[in-house]
């Protein structure tokens, strides 16, 4: 199953409502007039997810200066995202995508392959959101720990 969607940069942002860790409802467009990150990632509590999310916790105050929303989203459960929020006391905001409809409006659901294995899931894409709800940057195949800095650093120059 390919993409659905190809997003570029300068494209409106899809607006999209999904429940946090806690079950709470959180619509992108209720964010509009601050900068925001959507990064999706493959799944709670594994190597690479932790270190990314680890890393955005480690520079969080450095979003929260800039004004701005993070949201990471994944297609586990927002139990799963309790679990994994608590454990690594990341004070940013995690969205349940159980449907998978919003990884696949933003063209992130595809084909993987690891260890030889080929299976479908959630490709580790980032995308910057400015203050008017516009794609600024989108960011694909990720370093998880580097991705923070890299976002910190496109920030200071668009904002």
């Amino acid at each position: 199953m390919p993409t659905s969607l190809k997003l570029k940069e300068g494209d409106k942002a899809p607006d999209f409502t999904l429940p946090d860790q806690e079950g709470k409802e959180h619509p992108l467009s209720g964010s509009k007039g601050a900068w925001v990150l959507v990064y999706f990632y493959p799944k709670d509590d594994t190597p690479g997810c932790t270190k990314e999310a680890c890393s955005i916790r480690d520079n969080f105050p450095q979003f929260q200066k800039m004004k701005a929303v993070v949201f990471g989203v994944s297609v586990d459960t927002p139990k799963s995202h309790g679990k994994f929020a608590e454990k690594y006391a990341l004070p940013f905001t995690l969205l349940a995508d159980t449907d998978k409809k919003v990884v696949l409006l933003y063209g992130v659901w595809g084909e993987k392959k690891f260890m030889g294995k080929t299976y479908m899931g959630t490709r580790r894409t980032s995308f910057l959101i400015d203050p008017e709800g516009a794609i600024a940057k989108i960011y694909e195949n990720v370093k998880p720990d580097e991705h923070a800095r890299e976002v910190l650093a496109d920030l200071a120059r668009l904002a």
